[in-house]
């Protein structure tokens, strides 16, 4: 499997950038979800703690894989898509990025106007972004719980557009994002 793209599929750094942040997207997601109905506990705190150390390596990943998309080639949308498909498809895809550095940045935000610092898994802190203001971190505490349901709505989006081009039109939109294992012998 080759490292970088081509035309027609995705090479491994971005497959494994892809599917590694799904998996955080996800769970963070989830997450996310969960802690908004906890009663605050020590439970609680910790699970935020991580939440936040989280959201900001999904950040880190997230401008490394843009990076990558901008020095690599991306594979060609299949001939039969009209205008408007090719539209959506750039439309959701560049939304999912977006949405990949604006929740983190909401959350660090939101962490700051507290006056909270995020610490990364204890190793150090870093650093608010901006003085504590108890509205303004409402109101990122609100624009990232929109976001989210936003994030959750288009990755849904996204799996089912994906399911719908593997079985009904049958292309092979799918599978050149999956990963690829070749026998040896």
């Amino acid at each position: 499997m080759c490292l970088r793209n081509t035309l027609q599929t995705y090479g491994i750094v971005s497959k494994s950038l892809h599917w590694l942040m799904a998996l955080l997207i996800i769970v963070l997601l989830a997450v996310g979800l969960i802690m908004t109905d906890m009663e605050n506990s020590p439970d609680k705190f910790k699970l935020i703690g991580l939440h936040k150390e989280f959201g900001i390596v999904v950040l880190v990943l997230a401008l490394l894989r843009l990076g990558w998309k901008i020095l690599d080639v991306s594979p060609l949308l299949p001939a039969n898509f009209d205008k408007f498909a090719k539209f959506a498809a750039k439309a959701a895809h560049f939304s999912l990025y977006i949405l990949m550095l604006a929740m983190p940045l909401t959350g660090w935000l939101m962490s700051s106007a507290a006056g909270f610092s995020v610490s990364m898994f204890g190793w150090f802190l870093l650093p608010n972004l901006i003085a504590p203001d108890e509205a303004f971190g409402h109101d990122m505490r609100d624009l990232h719980g929109i976001l989210g349901n936003i994030f959750i709505a288009l990755i849904a989006l996204h799996v089912l557009a994906a399911l719908l081009h593997h079985f009904y039109y049958r292309d092979n939109i799918l599978r050149r994002m999956l990963p690829s294992f070749k026998r040896r012998g």
